[in-house]
């Protein structure tokens, strides 16, 4: 031992010393006869804010003790981004830990000061908290709440890398860098893997696994979590155009997140797009056992919801021939979407595995006039038809008629065509108004600001919409935000008047402002003051306002069998019309959206699977 310790030597005399506390009476708590105050940060029993819960089930996952179970409780209506369920909680095996309290992810659950509970029953001790406690009791004090230093969620995001507006707005390049290994894994681990995100993905996505996967380092896994969803459910969640949601996906499931009602929602989408960018090919990872069947599918139109239902009626074993009218597969995501969002080898890469599992795909085939839509009847089985909106709609307002007014779909189209090699410079203007305020009208803003740049080294563009505020707007909020930074100008709440035109030339569009764009019963039925009125001057109009199905490839005889609901086909659930062998989908059945028609294509495969097998022999 050491002879230089400091350690102080035993008093003798601490014995005796301790003898005092043999005449001193102690304090003693009768329960429940007697209460003493707890502490401020006591950690007693709970109590829960079932306004501010949404049942994600975090507190039960976390619990070491196995003391919280979710229950069903039937009141609670389905809303998207909540649970009907809540936390119930067994005193028998609570250890008072506070760890649900410190990751409840919308701040419902709480502890207080109440710790006296007092039954023979042992049932009493197991219950389903709310905000009047075990006792039922209005404003019972608070005990335990989380604070910054006891919080278990990681509430900020981990940001994409992005090229600068600027810059961006120099070329097509794809300007969203994308997440290293390192960025991905630890946004990753900010999910809870709640699932709520799940039920709120119309394809239902295996979105928790998948990030999980990713968590891990495991990116096998992942793609063929991406790839065949949940094979005990018949590949429910499957996504097979996931490079493509990856990048424009309109990820509603970012708004169901429950770790965004504190802090930022999981980058869903971002984390998607990392598994794809990492593996190489599909085919080298994602393995099928397909059985063939002998029966055949005709598909009219590739894009999302028609390549889908290919995709998924191959992996069954049907032979399944798709048909284009334009020259390359894709549809709205080969040619509405611009370059810089939605780059050709993005999409390449899932029309790739698609093709790869035996789909023939006929490009430059319009159906209707090259071949009749009853030929197709007579040659295949069933046919799924899914044709998109391809047509635009006009104000109609005086001016529209000119030549310097054209549609948005068109313009895109020309462009893409243009980047690619395979046609004719579209017109740049030096100036251009776009009517409209959705993310098609933003598309065709910073897609002619990038050409404005490269053409005349500055931009003019501007952008008009009914609606008066950003948040009003059918855009995200992103693409406001990112074609401000590339220098496109915004007037919100202005409607059009007229096209101005001056010696057989575009002017300009004469605007009038819009006070109400719905009624109170939410119906459209814009209200505009006429006394105050602008011009925006341009020699160019884009009419981005909405678009159109072209049903010409339909016989008459089919058309008076289907039935139609504000311009689109009413379906069942399996995508199967009156006509028992025409099933149809896509923007036809639901609107444009990229997962929705994803979507169409699994229930659409599913329905065709269900009709060839019970009624063609």
């Amino acid at each position: 031992m050491n002879n230089n310790s400091t350690m102080p030597k035993k008093d003798f005399f601490a014995p005796i010393k301790a003898w005092k506390f043999l005449f001193k009476k102690p304090v003693t708590i009768k329960v429940p006869y007697v209460k003493r105050e707890a502490a401020e940060r006591y950690r007693g029993f709970h109590i829960n804010d079932w306004e501010k819960c949404i049942g994600c089930g975090t507190c039960a996952k976390i619990c070491p003790t196995d003391a919280i179970r979710m229950v069903e409780v039937e009141d609670l209506p389905h809303e998207y981004g909540k649970k009907s369920q809540r936390p119930v909680i067994d005193y028998g095996r609570c250890s008072f830990c506070a760890m649900c309290v410190d990751i409840c992810t919308t701040g419902s659950l709480k502890m207080t000061r109440e710790y006296v509970h007092v039954s023979p029953d042992p049932e009493d001790f197991i219950y389903a908290p709310t905000e009047k406690g075990i006792h039922g009791i209005e404003n019972i004090p608070v005990g335990w709440t989380k604070d910054e230093n006891s919080d278990l969620l990681e509430l900020d995001r981990v940001e994409m890398e992005m090229i600068e507006g600027e810059e961006r707005s120099k070329s097509f390049i794809e300007y969203v860098k994308g997440y290293s290994k390192e960025q991905a894994m630890h946004e990753a681990a900010r999910c809870v893997e709640c699932g709520i995100c799940t039920d709120r993905c119309p394809q239902h996505m295996r979105i928790p696994e998948y990030i999980k996967a990713i968590w891990k380092d495991d990116l096998k896994e992942a793609v063929n979590i991406l790839l065949k969803g949940d094979l005990e459910q018949d590949m429910l969640g499957a996504n097979p155009f996931s490079s493509v949601c990856g990048r424009v996906c309109t990820h509603k499931c970012e708004e169901a997140c429950s770790i965004g009602n504190r802090g930022d929602a999981i980058a869903i989408r971002w984390l998607k797009r990392y598994i794809v960018d990492n593996i190489s090919s599909y085919e080298n990872v994602v393995n099928y056992k397909i059985e063939p069947r002998n029966k055949k599918v005709a598909i009219v139109g590739s894009g999302p919801a028609g390549l889908s239902a290919a995709y998924f009626l191959a992996t069954m074993g049907y032979e399944v021939e798709v048909f284009e009218s334009l020259s390359r597969p894709g549809g709205v995501m080969r040619y509405g979407i611009p370059s810089y969002r939605l780059p050709d080898e993005a999409l390449d890469k899932d029309i790739a595995f698609i093709q790869a599992l035996g789909v023939k795909i006929h490009v430059g085939v319009s159906v209707g006039k090259d071949i009749p839509l009853m030929e197709l009847k007579e040659k295949f089985d069933a046919v799924y038809v899914s044709t998109g909106f391809t047509l635009g709609r006009s104000t109609n307002i005086p001016g529209t008629e000119h030549e310097d007014v054209i549609q948005a779909l068109p313009l895109l189209r020309e462009i893409r065509d243009f980047l690619r090699g395979e046609g004719p410079k579209p017109k740049i203007p030096k100036s251009l108004v776009v009517i409209g305020g959705g993310n098609v009208a933003m598309d065709v803003a910073r897609s002619m600001a990038r050409l404005q740049m490269m053409e005349y080294g500055k931009v003019d563009v501007k952008v008009s919409s009914l609606e008066r505020t950003y948040e009003e707007m059918p855009a995200d909020m992103e693409e406001i935000e990112e074609g401000s930074e590339e220098g496109v100008k915004f007037y919100p709440g202005w409607g059009p008047i007229k096209v101005v035109i001056e010696n057989g030339k575009v002017k300009g569009v004469e605007f009038k402002k819009c006070l109400e764009v719905f009624d109170e019963n939410r119906r459209f039925n814009p209200k505009f003051d006429e006394n105050q009125k602008m011009i925006l001057e341009a020699d160019m109009v884009v009419e981005a306002i909405g678009q159109a199905p072209d049903y010409n490839y339909l016989p008459e005889e089919l058309k008076e069998k289907l039935e139609f609901v504000r311009g689109r086909i009413v379906t069942n659930e399996y995508r199967q019309t009156p006509i028992k062998w025409l099933f149809a989908g896509g923007d036809i059945v639901h609107g444009p959206d990229i997962i929705h028609g994803v979507a169409d294509g699994y229930w659409a495969a599913k329905g065709i699977d269900e009709y060839l097998r019970n009624e063609v022999k």
